[in-house]
């Protein structure tokens, strides 16, 4: 299956960007309670890729 297929469908999209958003705020939920530092990285980390994979859309279909 192609990623344009499901970046170029708007419902797919947003479904996706809704999922990829309620992920972002869990880990910022999580990390809040977090003492060590080496999973604070790590969900710092994972926050930086699904951010990254909101930028998904402009990626495939060639837009800087």
């Amino acid at each position: 299956m192609s990623l344009k297929l499901i970046v170029n469908n708007k419902e797919a999209w947003d479904a996706m960007l809704e999922e990829l958003e309620s992920c972002i705020q869990s880990h910022y939920r999580s990390m809040a309670s977090q003492t060590n530092t080496d999973a604070l990285f790590r969900h710092q980390g994972a926050i930086h890729e699904l951010g990254r994979l909101k930028m998904l859309r402009e990626k495939v279909n060639g837009k800087p």
